[in-house]
């Protein structure tokens, strides 16, 4: 019964299953970057720094699970029978020509989040103080990867879809304008 099933799921999602697990993929990695986000700024940030427990090791796992999640979106689309994109155009900006904007936007925010997310593991051959300003800027390649879902995405119109990004998404832009509004307020160097 298990096996005529999983045949049927199979036959009805046939044409589609590529697109349909580039989509979910996507969808996790919305949800595992924003939890990771999440994690990040709450770490680095004057709420929870020093109390609590240590998080490193989650926000590891997230980020980590977020490359993969969007290896898969990405890869999987090879296997598309409707758009056919080749590896150029899921891997280099500007050359799809599938609502161009919104596809670069999200190859540049996955090329920025692979090289930011990876230089974890070579923090200190780049220096403590030089990784943690360049691992800032993955707050942007999370904006730029939310943009491409809200651009681009097949379910960006939809209720549930929204309702989904908002429970996730929200938590972690408020935590970036604390953090941006925490900093502005900080004195410079060298000023009274």
């Amino acid at each position: 019964m298990i096996s005529s099933q999983a045949h049927l799921l199979a036959t009805a999602t046939g044409p589609h299953l590529y697109w349909i697990t580039s989509r979910a993929a996507g969808i996790a990695a919305l949800v595992l970057s924003s939890l990771s986000v999440c994690i990040g700024l709450l770490m680095g940030g004057r709420l929870m720094r020093g109390r609590g427990p240590d998080l490193r090791a989650t926000h590891e796992a997230l980020s980590l699970a977020t490359l993969a999640a969007l290896l898969v979106h990405g890869l999987t689309l090879i296997g598309d029978g409707f758009l056919r994109p080749t590896l150029a155009d899921i891997a280099v900006p500007f050359v799809s020509s599938y609502k161009t904007l919104w596809t670069s936007t999200g190859i540049v925010a996955f090329w920025a989040m692979l090289i930011l997310g990876l230089s974890y593991y070579a923090r200190t051959r780049i220096g403590m103080q030089r990784w943690r300003r360049l691992h800032r800027f993955t707050a942007l390649a999370w904006v730029l990867g939310l943009a491409h879902s809200l651009g681009e995405g097949t379910d960006a119109g939809q209720t549930w879809f929204l309702a989904m990004t908002a429970i996730v998404v929200l938590p972690a832009l408020s935590l970036l304008a604390l953090r941006w509004l925490g900093a502005s307020r900080e004195p410079q160097a060298g000023v009274a």
